[in-house]
């Protein structure tokens, strides 16, 4: 029996929607607001939650990662009596399962609800293997990774294609080989293919190989990339960087699996599976005629977006300490402590070039720190140390939650990240100053916030605010 949850404001639709799921025998439970919805998703388990968005206490589609963040999160399916489709392409990409209009019928609802039970019972069958997934080195916990990571499970169950997508820097190749290695075929090969090397001279050598006297100076037969990964994976790096000619050549073996090495009589075939990864906006190269649209079709049949860092800043800490353990063994040196204006000045960077570039930041922190057992803000460089002490300035100057964050006059975030920026530094800053007034009384805190044990705790846990750290 699944258990559903049912936030509306309208008591009449949660009364009908905890009807029609008790009919088909689950159990249901409903919330008119959205605090108590939320403060419910985090104090239980939930298989599904039917989510309103227009609330009177919030919007429905803002608490979305919230309910997702959960160690075990419900699937979400948005009902709304406005349908919008920004807002239903902000829903599905902020994890929602579905997007429906009212008005409401039951066999709607029926069917959305069967159909997201089937897919939670599938996900049970096989949580053996999802319990043995090997996340090989990846760090950190945050909500935007866990999905992301759950895809490279779900993936790494199939044969498809599959192309992830991503920044530079934000690991898309440490993804792909955690693909592999949790993959059936990860007692073979994984063969990486660096696409923005591929000359058009060398494109079919590098591929296929080539028979002894195929050219002057082939003086030996060799072995070509495409065969090296016969029953392992192929892995296409920055595929996007592939020129047109060469896009052919790897359209034909994607096509067959089978090539001729340059001087070869015959097909040689090769049973691969291709992983490929880029950071270009390929949906945008192929409106261009920069990308075939029939290659780009057979590369994504599954697809993995990877979360920026400046996404999950909650992952910053636990990658900074991972990267100085493995420096410092790597130096032969004792291990550094971190000190809290270091993360500070990390926290408040946007990170462009993402966890390489953290990683390149930390590298050098630990050099430059030498003998000294504590990394602190001195040791970073010198831009990320300016960023850090203007966006201190302008945070004192500007009042209360209405400052906003101190973009680089080069950049403009985007709508949903400036906003968020400026929710978040005004919910840490409330928190703080909630834990000084009541003295680490949860009690009081609740009383005075008018949050929920649950969501309180929740939010604490979010912004790392102890209970005991407010002065005497």
């Amino acid at each position: 029996m699944a258990k559903i949850l049912v936030i509306d404001d309208d008591v009449d639709i949660c009364l009908m929607l905890c009807d029609v799921v008790e009919v088909i025998g689950h159990q249901a439970e409903y919330a008119k607001t959205l605090g108590k919805g939320v403060d419910m998703v985090l104090a239980g388990e939930y298989d599904v939650v039917l989510l309103d968005v227009n609330m009177p206490d919030g919007n429905g589609l803002e608490a979305l990662q919230t309910i997702r963040s959960v160690a075990r999160p419900p699937e979400v399916i948005i009902i709304t009596g406005v349908g919008d489709p920004d807002s239903a392409e902000l829903a599905i990409r902020n994890g929602a399962w579905d997007y429906i209009q009212k008005p409401l019928s039951s066999q709607k609802i029926i069917l959305r609800l069967k159909r997201v039970l089937q897919y939670n019972d599938s996900l049970k069958s096989s949580s053996a293997r999802a319990w043995a997934f090997s996340r090989q080195g990846i760090v950190g916990d945050s909500s935007k990774l866990n999905t992301c990571l759950d895809e490279i499970a779900t993936a790494s169950s199939s044969n498809g294609n599959v192309i992830i997508l991503g920044e530079t820097g934000t690991g898309k190749e440490l993804l792909a080989r955690t693909l592999h290695a949790n993959s059936r075929r990860k007692e073979h090969k994984f063969v990486v293919v660096d696409c923005a090397s591929l000359t058009e001279t060398l494109v079919k050598s590098t591929l296929f190989g080539h028979e002894r006297g195929a050219f002057t100076g082939a003086d030996r037969s060799m072995e070509g990339l495409v065969k090296q990964a016969d029953g392992g994976t192929l892995f296409l790096d920055e595929v996007g960087e592939l020129s047109l000619e060469s896009q052919k050549v790897f359209l034909r073996v994607l096509q067959e699996h089978s090539f001729r090495p340059i001087g070869g009589k015959s097909e040689v075939e090769s049973d691969f599976r291709l992983i490929s990864a880029t950071h270009r906006d390929v949906d945008k190269m192929v409106c261009e005629k920069q990308f075939r649209q029939d290659l780009f079709y057979r590369l994504c049949a599954i697809t993995i977006e990877v979360p920026p860092l400046r996404e999950r800043p909650e992952d910053i800490e636990q990658l900074v300490t991972y990267f100085t353990n493995n420096l410092c063994r790597r130096y032969s040196i004792p291990p550094k402590e971190i000190s809290p204006d270091f993360l500070e000045a990390l926290y408040g960077y946007l990170w462009p070039g993402n966890v390489r570039e953290l990683y390149n930041v930390v590298e050098a922190a630990v050099s430059t720190s030498n003998l000294e057992q504590q990394l602190c803000s001195q040791h970073l460089p010198t831009n990320i140390r300016i960023h850090a002490v203007r966006s201190s300035i302008k945070k004192d100057n500007d009042s209360g939650a209405g400052s906003t964050p101190d973009w680089p006059a080069v950049e403009l975030p985007p709508f949903k990240q400036y906003r968020d920026g400026i929710r978040e530094r005004a919910e840490k800053q409330y928190l703080g100053r909630l834990m000084e007034i009541s003295r680490g009384s949860i009690k009081e805190a609740c009383r005075i916030s008018r949050l929920g044990r649950t969501h309180l705790y929740a939010l604490l846990k979010k912004y790392n605010i102890s209970k005991t750290g407010w002065s005497e």
